[in-house]
């Protein structure tokens, strides 16, 4: 079962929405992960790829940005990013 709500929009639009195990994102001053129940907190993002795996089965998908944001909140993750 996949704990985390992700959700990734940017000007153009929608991106993602979806259930996902696990999420890499590039933080402003270093990379981080979120897992299931993370504690709640809202970071810049830099340049990089924000990489999500599902756990059934194992699979990784990313998605390149040149900047934004992201909050996590109660296993919801959402990144508002400009490409």
């Amino acid at each position: 079962m996949n704990p985390i709500h992700l959700i990734i929009v940017t000007p153009q639009g929608l991106l993602v929405d979806r259930q996902v195990a696990k999420v890499f994102l590039p933080g402003t001053y270093s990379p981080f992960e979120v897992l299931k129940d993370h504690a709640p907190m809202i970071s810049s993002l830099s340049k990089g790829s924000v990489r999500f795996f599902s756990e059934e089965p194992e699979e990784e998908q990313g998605i390149a940005i040149a900047s934004g944001f992201v909050e996590v909140l109660d296993n919801t993750v959402t990144v508002a990013a400009e490409l």
